[in-house]
């Protein structure tokens, strides 16, 4: 079975359709979404409505439990906040419905599915360097073979021995039952690795082999929606930057 997972679409509905074609392109037997599916963008209902519709699966990412108040986000930065409040007065209540009950995480066979870090699911952590991966090692017995995460925007890997941690450097690789492996998929709608291009990602659980994949996608369009409205105008910029 091939599996298409996505994360941190963050409202970007032209970065989603481009990474949805693709998809299709692709002929992926599943879709998994980790979160964080508003936030950051202009097109939340959108959004909302086409991941709901095309994941078999999804879990809650940090903006998704803010919006429907499943987490105080008064520590948030004022931009963050005012965003996060406009979704959640124009999230219809079939998506807000769906948002609050979506899962921390899920387990599938011999995978893990969440937004952030597998500890402590509802703090959502970040895992992006050695030394964060390292915070695993303790429970390395609890631990699925795979663990996809997404919260970073970053597209990170590493496979973990029962004593230390390597990065993954490669964009296509097969995952060794010697390790287990926690795998950043990166972000559609607001990379941060400074390639601006929709971030998605295919696991084939025959061969065990994972990829990194990109997609260009309409920025301009998606930037303009960000700047037409009352948003703060840097979550337009930064689309163009990739970070």
């Amino acid at each position: 079975m091939r599996i298409g997972i996505f994360s941190d679409v963050h409202a970007n509905i032209e970065a989603l359709t481009a990474t949805m074609d693709k998809f299709k392109e692709h002929g992926v037997d599943q879709l998994v979404n980790l979160g964080d599916t508003v936030g950051y963008g202009a097109s939340p209902n959108e959004c909302c409505d086409i991941v709901r519709e095309a994941a078999g699966r999804a879990v809650l990412g940090n903006h998704d439990a803010a919006v429907v108040d499943r987490m105080d986000y008064a520590f948030y930065y004022e931009a963050c906040r005012h965003v996060l409040d406009n979704h959640s007065s124009a999230l219809t209540e079939a998506n807000r419905a769906w948002l609050t009950g979506l899962p921390y995480e899920f387990r599938e066979e011999d995978r893990c599915y969440c937004h952030g870090s597998p500890l402590n699911l509802e703090e959502f952590d970040y895992i992006f360097s050695i030394e964060q991966a390292q915070s695993c090692l303790p429970y390395y017995d609890d631990l699925a073979a795979v663990t996809f995460i997404g919260h970073s925007h970053l597209c990170k890997a590493f496979a973990l021995s029962r004593t230390e941690v390597h990065a993954v450097v490669a964009t296509k690789f097969q995952v060794r039952p010697d390790h287990k492996y926690i795998i950043g998929v990166g972000s559609v709608g607001q990379p941060r690795d400074y390639d601006n291009r929709a971030s998605y990602t295919i696991f084939d659980t025959e061969t065990r082999t994972f990829e990194y994949l990109r997609v260009a996608y309409d920025i301009e369009t998606s930037a303009r929606k960000i700047f037409e409205s009352n948003l703060e105008r840097n979550f337009g910029n930064r689309l163009f930057l990739g970070v």
